[in-house]
């Protein structure tokens, strides 16, 4: 039962279908190379926003969740997409009180995200 359990705590973190989509549109060759791309840049745009908010620099802070968003519904990442379009609309509407809160789960999930893609792209 573990691969069963793996194949759910993935499906729950990726939505298979977008990711498959991806793979499709992009080539079986490319979507490595995406993964990869995007399991660099993720963490060096998590640590901008933390930048961001540790300044108040609402308008960075902005565009880093645009990117993390933007990038992670496209790799399928769906549930962290949407805790990142969180963190974009609390920016656009200037206010980025109770940030820190999501941008912590914002840490955790990513981790759950990598893991889970990895898994997918070499599995």
């Amino acid at each position: 039962m573990p691969e069963l359990e793996e194949s759910m705590s993935t499906q729950n973190v990726i939505d298979l279908p977008t990711f498959e989509t991806l793979k499709t549109t992009m080539g079986v060759d490319f979507i490595e190379e995406l993964v990869d791309t995007y399991c660099e840049d993720t963490p060096r745009l998590i640590a901008e926003i933390q930048q961001a908010l540790a300044a108040q620099n609402v308008e960075l802070f902005r565009r880093m969740a645009h990117s993390i968003k933007s990038s992670s519904y496209s790799m399928g990442a769906l549930k962290f997409g949407a805790l990142a379009k969180e963190l974009e609309m609390m920016a656009k509407e200037n206010n980025l009180d109770g940030a820190a809160a999501k941008v912590e789960q914002l840490i955790g999930d990513y981790a759950h995200v990598e893991k889970a893609l990895r898994g997918i792209n070499h599995g």
